[in-house]
């Protein structure tokens, strides 16, 4: 399918928008929880993925948190000294290792949640109708694919 210059700019427009809209609100969003919980995003990401199930292998928590190699380490390493996390050795894989969420891991989780939502609906959600944010979730879906959004 050939694309004319119009489609091409549209695609341009989207795709910028859709970097300075996280670019924006990924930094405050990170800023208001580390003000009010003292959680940094990136350690509610990794608590929440790991929450409510059976402890992941290092490169499986990499991919869901869409974050690199050394810096999941790094994450772990901060999370795991915080007590928030536990990292156990791979029995079958030496090369591996697994990563479960500790009971005060899931409490700091829980206190945080609120003002995590609470971000999410001031810079995100609040500016946008029910159908908008539906129309937003199947077009992104359209992209990621259906199981890849929760």
């Amino acid at each position: 399918m050939a694309h004319t210059d119009n489609h091409r700019r549209a695609a341009g427009n989207a795709w910028s928008a859709l970097l300075r809209v996280h670019a924006q609100l990924v930094p405050r969003i990170d800023a208001d929880l580390r003000k009010s919980t003292g959680l940094p995003l990136a350690w509610y990401d990794v608590l929440l993925e790991l929450d409510g199930i059976p402890p992941l292998r290092m490169t499986d928590l990499g991919e869901r948190v869409v974050l690199s190699r050394t810096r999941v380490s790094r994450l772990v390493t901060e999370l795991e000294t915080a007590g928030l996390v536990t990292r156990e050795a791979n029995p079958d894989d030496g090369r591996s290792a697994f990563v479960a969420i500790t009971a005060a891991g899931s409490t700091r989780l829980r206190e945080a949640a609120p003002r995590y939502h609470a971000g999410i609906e001031e810079r995100f959600a609040g500016k946008l109708e029910p159908d908008e944010l539906q129309a937003l979730t199947r077009t992104l879906s359209k992209i990621l694919g259906p199981t890849d959004i929760s």
